[in-house]
């Protein structure tokens, strides 16, 4: 660079155009290119002819001084440039063309092969060239280690210290002075400088390393650059790479010469794989071929390219199993700690194998290597628009990325480079690896677009554009984030955002955390999480890394985890030396130095922060609070577990938690994820449960929102609907009720009409409501008592009628309250309906009469209610029955119904006949027509007149058992619905008779009620009253109810009690004369006692026949009961008792005594009996217990309380019957079981029945006694035929007694099946 020449100003102002031009270009030549700008611009403001005479000398001295000074700068630079020596490498020899190319173009693209020495030369090529004094060249590299590694390198080369002529700025770290001429950075340092410095004027050179790797940064750069070079023609652009498409660059750079320098210093020889081992084993391919290279190469390093981590453990596994003699095996990753990757720096014994991922592919040298293993996969980060989920699959590299890892031997000694793939796969595979900017977030370079103003991006100049869906995603997340606005215009949240050196999702959660209370905690969470992270797991200590680590672990959130661990260290770091807190990081499996960036970023994050005015706080945040200002910037990144331990997140992605994670062992129901990443599995990294009520806020600028079931709300006025949000289709709010009137308003009007003033949900004031109604009631009710639904209008008639008078803009109670105020003054009636238009066709006084209102019976009326609905409880006739006269109903009249249904429940029932049976009354409705002509309602039953009648007009008996009621429809049965004295309603039932049963003790406690009327009576000891009347009528209330006395049976005593059936009366009354004559008859019965089966008690016992007191007692009750009151009728006054106890008391000691002979002659036998059942096999098991039922009844208290004279005479017999079938036992067991099984067929019935005796008349009671001596008898026939009955029996005979007994039973209990 030639000596500069001090500028001639001009005497005279304002300048002329010609002067202010020559100015200009003076101050290109001479000036600072950090001043340029503003020096020129200050120079335009000589040049106004409105320029202020007073102050224009003092102005125009201090320019000149500025521009003095700077040159003065510039001049100091020149002198200290430092000497420049250039060692032999490849892109030394061609030094000079590429020094007068960068002198004569602004764009210099230089394609160097690996090795050429193009990285650290052509920054002292520029500086030879000149530049490097006005501005700092600036060197970028794609990573960190690089940037470090090549600026040592140049300083050692200039022989300067490292931060003087040559520095390097990185994240965290800024080694350079202002004496600096080069400057190392990654492309992120210099992207980040556009913001403070949109021209980059602290620059006159920038050299772009390593552009094939087309990074993200990279791509932008060159895009900007290319802009940035139309407004700053001093500044010169040198793009560097390897493998590079340089006709694409140099086009792009408006066709800029191109330089290609070749590289390798020693050639490199490619062996590919044959196909036998591609189908190999990955790892075992590594194996043979680090063999091949032990047993036939030279001695020398082995830099092995693997796809990622896991595949570096497992091949590292691998070789340590193989025992490769004096062979050192160490990783190389980006996560790997400083110490680790320093070590494949440092000199070592025998040969080395470094297993690597493509982080030695570009820019970092290992030294030593020789040969080159490329398996030629990588894991690609590849981000999906459709799924927003960052993948990184493996894939296969291209031959750009194939031929730089080749590159990476050959520098000290001939190479060679091992392909475990075949030729012609790579000669398949694409020239160059895809560009990061299709195929990633776009959002922060729109966010730093927009803040720079450099207009859409779609019109942007990058190399390879972007796909508009990416760009598209970018802006919706930016638009999720709140950072721009539908229409892509940045927000007041946006340009905060572009001020945080973050990702723009961890600068939305800081700026919610100022809202929240948590910035402190958040400013530490997201600069922890803007880092690699600082715990480390070293290969050969995993588990005792993972064991240190697990004291931070918190099992609700992975922030939290990083939170801890901040503070564990930040305590620890204030109580250590430096030296002693390195020592206890490593001891900790934590990276000092990432710690040390973790605090770098962390002050960073703090200032621009303090630059916001956001507000720490003072205490520290709670769970909720810190994990709500997370969950801002994740919005797009939750899911709720649907099984055990996967979820469903936004746009229908299904994910598990990541292993590694504290939550992973106990997953929650809703979570949010730092980021997804898919690899063979979708996995949520640093994970957290959340509450699902945070999102709706929240979220609320991105929920969409659906509306269903809209109902009117009755105690709000309001109608409301159920929202459901769904955020990108996951569903996070179900049910949510909301005013539908803000949403929908017509919809909201028809609902409030329906609804409210239609159907029944009017609560205000208006008198036309209860009116209508009113009105409505009474033709619902019509139509009810008819079953039919041809009375009342349809709703829409009363909708129609509100629709028209109703303003379009009322949806709710409270705007209709106000209308109807104002519009009911000028016409109160405005909203009245008639019945005339209501109702449809009017009714005949035939009709009516058809369904009456009310219901006569024995003088009591009830009223009936009608229902149509059917299926509800209530469907069909409905009888209101006061509980005080339930007892007292018919039993069938109900069956009856009214006459208007009667006819259809006839013909359902006919149609109900089995079919052989129906056929012949068809058609069936002129059968019920012809009956009903002779017919009306009676207590009798329905069927049983139905029979009768149809058996009149056609000759056929229709059986009982073939009617089938119980399958008719519920409305054919009268619902009856009980009431107490308040009218209100307490039961109802289709059963007459369940409903008596349910409700039998409030019955009882009714007539029990002391009144004047009551004859009830206790304590009576003999007949001093005159009559027991049948029944009694007693007030209650309004009415009069009947009753039915009974003389009850207290043991010691007797009394007179009220009864709500007259058959229990009639029975409680048998029981109750007959103790009346046994404490009458107390000589008659101490006699008998002491003398009846006297000393028989071992006879008794042996015979297993139960105590001699229970037997004897039983026998003079049945003496007492046959001598005094055989007739078996109710004695009702004290003449008739008189009577019958004088005629028959003389004969109640013979009746006795003749009991106790007959059981006294059958006492040895049946004790023998019981000896022989004893000795027989398991064969007779059955007929044991079917003789010890048979023993059982015969003499239990129960049958001998009841039993005759004629009875126990048979006794001898049936024992005798019983020794017979012993004797037949053993040859007959098969037959004995049969004739069990046909007599326990009829006993079953007889044992269901005797749990109703107390409800049986004495005819139908006495008639089941009769049976079951029957049934006596038929053992007889059946086991000792020999002996022969007293009455003719079989069973088809027993068969036809119990239909008879049944019949009489279904008429007496007709629910009774």
């Amino acid at each position: 660079m030639q000596d500069l020449n001090p500028i001639n100003f001009p005497a005279k102002l304002p300048l002329t155009s010609r002067q202010l031009g020559q100015l200009k270009l003076d101050l290109v030549k001479s000036v600072s290119s950090s001043d340029l700008f503003r020096l020129m611009k200050r120079a335009s403001r000589f040049s106004r002819s409105s320029i202020n005479a007073e102050l224009v000398p003092k102005e125009w001295k201090s320019f000149q001084d500025a521009v003095r000074h700077s040159q003065e700068k510039v001049q100091a630079r020149q002198k200290n440039v430092p000497k420049i020596r250039f060692p032999d490498l490849p892109v030394s020899a061609r030094s000079e063309e590429i020094r007068q190319l960068i002198e004569g173009n602004q764009v210099v693209i230089i394609a160097g092969e690996t090795g050429s020495g193009k990285t650290t030369q052509i920054p002292k090529i520029c500086l030879q060239a000149g530049r490097g004094v006005k501005g700092i060249i600036g060197h970028t590299q794609p990573r960190r280690i690089a940037a470090r590694t090549v600026a040592n390198r140049i300083a050692e080369e200039l022989e300067s210290p490292l931060g003087k002529a040559v520095g390097y700025k990185v994240r965290f770290a800024d080694q350079t002075s202002s004496d600096s001429y080069i400057k190392l950075m990654t492309d992120g340092i210099l992207l980040a400088e556009i913001q403070r410095d949109r021209f980059l004027s602290k620059y006159d050179t920038l050299i772009i390393d390593e552009a094939h790797e087309r990074s993200l940064n990279i791509d932008f750069l060159l895009g900007y650059l290319k802009t940035l070079l139309v407004q700053r023609n001093d500044l010169k652009l040198i793009i560097t790479s390897a493998t590079i498409d340089i006709q694409k660059f140099s086009a792009h750079f408006n066709n800029a010469p191109i330089v290609e320098v070749s590289g390798r210093t020693y050639p490199v020889d490619i062996v590919y794989s044959d196909l036998d081992v591609l189908e190999g084993d990955r790892n075992q391919q590594i194996v043979d071929c680090l063999r091949d290279i032990q047993d036939t190469q030279e001695q020398g390093d082995v830099l092995v390219f693997l796809s990622g981590e896991r595949e570096i453990r497992e091949a590292s596994l691998a070789l340590r199993r193989a025992q490769f003699h004096n062979t050192e095996i160490a990783p190389l990753y980006a996560r790997l700690s400083l110490a680790e990757q320093s070590k494949i720096f440092s000199p070592h014994k025998g040969r080395r194998v470094i297993l690597s991922t493509n982080v030695a592919e570009t820019s970092l040298t290992v030294p030593g290597i020789r040969y080159v293993i490329d398996t030629g996969r990588a894991r690609v980060s590849r981000y999906s628009f459709r799924t927003k989920v960052q993948r990184l699959p493996i894939e296969a590299i291209s031959q750009a990325s194939a031929s730089q890892r080749a590159g990476r031997c050959g520098r000290v000694s001939d190479g060679v480079c091992f392909r475990l793939y075949q030729q012609d796969d790579f000669e398949g595979r694409p020239e160059f690896t895809d560009p990061e900017i299709v195929r990633t977030n776009l959002a922060a370079v729109i966010l730093q677009m927009l803040q720079l103003r450099l207009g859409d991006i779609r019109n942007f100049p990058f190399i390879d554009p972007p796909d508009s869906r990416l760009i598209n995603d970018g802006y919706k997340l930016l638009e999720e984030l709140q950072a721009v606005t539908p229409d892509g215009k940045l927000t007041a949240v946006g340009k905060k955002l572009v001020t945080l050196p973050v990702d723009p999702r961890f600068a939305r959660m800081i700026l919610e955390s100022d809202k929240n209370g948590s910035l402190n905690e958040l400013i530490i969470i997201t600069s922890g999480l803007s880092i690699q992270d600082p715990r480390e797991r070293p290969g050969d200590k995993q588990q005792a890394a993972d064991q240190a680590h697990k004291q931070w672990a918190d099992q609700d959130s992975d922030f939290l985890s990083l939170l801890n661990v901040w503070n564990h260290f930040e305590e620890k770091r204030s109580d250590l030396s430096t030296n002693q807190y390195s020592k206890y990081c490593r001891s900790q499996y934590v990276s000092f130095i990432r710690m040390r960036e973790w605090r770098d970023l962390h002050h960073q994050l703090h200032s621009a922060c303090r630059a916001l005015a956001l507000k720490e706080n003072q205490q520290a945040a709670d769970y909720a609070s810190v994990h709500r200002s997370l969950l801002s910037g994740l919005l797009g990144q939750i899911g709720t577990r649907e099984e055990k331990w996967e979820f469903l997140g936004t746009r229908n992605r299904k994910f598990f938690i990541f292993p590694g994670s504290g939550l992973s062992k106990k997953p929650p129901k809703w979570v949010m994820a730092g980021s997804l990443m898919e690899t063979t599995k979708q996995y949520a990294l640093n994970a957290a449960k959340i509450d699902s009520a945070w999102l709706e806020s929240l979220a609320a600028h991105l929920v969409k929102k659906t509306h269903s079931e809209p109902f009117y709300h009755q105690k709000s006025g309001q109608v409301m609907a159920s929202e459901r949000q769904t955020l990108f289709g996951l569903s996070i709010v179900e049910g949510k009720k909301v005013v539908y009137g803000n949403i929908n308003a017509s919809e909201a009007r028809k609902v409030f009409i329906q609804q409210a003033l239609v159907e029944e949900g009017y609560r205000g004031k208006g008198v036309f409501y209860a009116h209508n109604h009113a009105l409505v009631s009474e033709l619902q009710a019509l139509e009810d008592r008819f079953r039919r639904r041809d009375l009342l209008a349809e709703q829409m008639v009363i909708f129609s009628h509100y629709d028209e008078r109703v303003p379009a803009s009322v949806c709710n109670l409270p705007a209709f309250e106000k209308w109807r105020k104002t519009a009911e003054k000028a016409d109160s009636q405005l909203l009245f309906m008639s019945k005339e238009s209501l109702l449809l066709r009017g009714l005949s006084g035939s009709e009516e009469a058809q369904f009456p209102e009310v219901l006569v019976h024995e003088g009591l009326e009830f009223d009936l209610r009608y229902h149509f609905e059917p299926g509800h409880a209530e469907d069909g006739v409905n009888l209101l029955i006061p509980l005080a006269v339930l007892h007292q109903l018919p039993h069938y009249l109900f069956q009856w119904l009214v006459p208007g249904m009667l006819r259809d429940k006839c013909i359902a029932l006919i149609k109900g006949l089995p079919k052989h049976v129906r056929r012949q009354f068809i058609p069936v409705p002129d059968y019920v027509d012809k009956i009903l002509l002779n017919v009306s309602a009676q207590d009798r039953p329905l069927t049983t007149v139905l029979s009768e009648q149809l058996q009149r007009l056609t000759g056929i008996k229709v059986e009982e058992t073939s009617w089938n009621s119980n399958n008719l429809d519920n409305w054919y049965q009268m619902n009856f619905a009980l009431q107490n004295e308040k009218g209100q309603l307490i039961a109802m039932a289709r059963s007459l008779h369940q409903l008596q049963g349910d409700f039998k003790q409030q019955i009882k406690q009714s007539l029990d009620r002391p009144s004047e009327q009551s004859i009830a009576r206790k304590g009576i000891l003999e007949w001093d009253f005159d009559q027991l009347p049948v029944e009694v009528e007693l007030p209650r209330g309004d009415m009069i109810i009947k009753a039915w006395p009974a003389l009850q049976d207290n043991g010691e005593s007797t009394s007179i009690e009220l009864v709500d059936n007259p058959l229990i009366a009639e029975q409680t009354s048998r029981n109750g004369q007959l103790r009346l004559a046994l404490l009458r008859g107390k000589e008659q019965h101490k006699y008998l006692s002491k003398n009846l089966l006297r000393g028989k008690e071992l006879a008794l016992k042996a015979a297993t026949l139960g105590p001699r007191d229970d037997m004897v007692t039983a026998i003079i009750e049945a003496s007492f009961q046959q001598a005094i009151f055989s007739s078996g009728i109710v004695i009702r006054d004290k003449q008739g008792f008189e009577k019958s106890y004088s005629t028959g008391i003389p004969q109640v000691v013979g009746i006795a005594q003749q009991h106790a002979v007959q059981i006294d002659s059958v006492l040895t036998e049946l004790h023998e009996q019981q000896k022989r059942l004893r000795g027989l096999d398991l064969l007779a098991v059955d007929a044991q217990l079917d003789i010890a039922r048979q023993m059982s009844w015969l003499f239990s208290s129960d049958t001998l309380r009841r039993v005759k004279p004629e009875n126990t005479q048979q006794y001898p017999r049936f024992v005798k019957g019983i020794s017979i079938r012993i004797d037949k036992l053993t040859s007959q067991a098969v037959k004995d079981r049969e004739h069990i099984s046909e007599l326990r067929s009829f006993a079953l019935g007889v044992e269901e029945l005797q749990e109703k005796q107390q409800l049986l008349t004495a005819d139908l009671a006495d008639s089941l006694l009769d049976f079951q001596w029957l049934l006596e008898e038929y053992r007889v026939s059946l086991f000792a035929q020999q002996l022969k009955t007293r009455v003719p029996v079989s069973a088809k005979r027993l068969t036809k007694r119990w239909s008879a007994i049944l019949n009489q039973l279904k008429i007496l209990l007709p629910d009774y099946h």
